[in-house]
């Protein structure tokens, strides 16, 4: 049996979670930025349902990804605040799962928004 009151308590943290986030992370408003300007060239060109949920899907992921990353380097940082070679190399590889996902955003947006373009 499902119990409201804890899921939408568990909801709480996940919006506490994306507020840290925001507060936090400079990539993540460079991201919400890109977003937005993205969202807004999909109906400036009328891009088709399809395109509309493949650019849903990367705005989502890349949001995902840098949360993940943030929340990686969170834990490296509680667990020691020395530099080790093995935390940097933790931290590295968190953040370039974000880079790969934003990579690939852009060569999807690509496919999308040049054709119209040009």
């Amino acid at each position: 049996m499902i119990h409201f009151g804890k899921l939408f308590h568990s909801f709480g943290f996940a919006i506490q979670g994306i507020k840290q986030a925001f507060v936090s992370q400079q990539n993540i408003k460079i991201h919400s930025f890109v977003a937005f300007v993205v969202v807004i060239a999909g109906f400036v060109f009328n891009i088709s349902n399809m395109e509309w949920i493949a650019i849903v899907v990367c705005i989502a992921l890349v949001f995902a990804a840098e949360i993940f990353n943030t929340a990686i380097e969170n834990i490296v940082d509680y667990i020691s605040l020395e530099r080790h070679p093995i935390a940097g190399k933790i931290k590295d590889l968190a953040a370039a799962a974000v880079f790969v996902c934003a990579m690939m955003s852009v060569i999807v947006g690509c496919l999308i928004f040049l054709p119209k373009i040009f």
